[in-house]
């Protein structure tokens, strides 16, 4: 699995534009994502999203190049571009969120993994993906997530 942790320290890594472009997302996918601390952001996202500054075109959710779900404060919130939907915590949540993504058919979801490794639906958007996507992450101070592959998602999905 990898691993992503928030630090303070600058990070003697030279700029390099395709780091995060290995592997696009074009047919229909699941992976889980469990986190340690404040909280995170577990996003996909156009190629082209900005990656410098602080303006909403770089914040995963905050435009019209990235879907994205955040856990801080003991609740969800979905966003994209404008719209954001706040969504309360399933009483049996952990520390885990899953994503399903669906490019063909335009359905993104998000669920929260239980400790017995059952779903809850949490949010899901429609659209039409106009362009390969690829997994983002953003972790709150003192945060990590990793990034864990799941392979039996029929197995588990339950719809709540």
């Amino acid at each position: 699995s990898r691993k992503v942790t928030h630090v303070t320290e600058k990070q003697p890594y030279p700029d390099h534009p395709e780091r995060f472009d290995e592997e696009s997302l074009t047919g229909r996918c699941y992976w889980e994502a469990e986190w340690s601390g404040k909280g995170l952001y577990v996003s996909v996202t156009y190629k082209g999203i900005s990656r410098k500054g602080s303006s909403d075109d770089c914040w995963f959710g905050f435009n019209e190049k990235s879907w994205s779900l955040s856990w801080f404060n003991d609740s969800f919130t979905a966003r994209h571009n404008e719209n954001i939907t706040d969504i309360s915590a399933p009483s049996c949540h952990s520390n885990r969120v899953g994503v399903y993504l669906n490019w063909p058919a335009g359905r993104l979801s998000f669920y929260s993994v239980s400790d017995t490794n059952t779903l809850t639906h949490l949010h899901t958007f429609n659209t039409t993906f106009t362009e390969p996507l690829y997994a983002g992450f953003g972790v709150y101070s003192d945060s990590s997530v990793s990034l864990r592959e799941f392979n039996m998602f029929q197995k588990h999905l339950r719809r709540s």
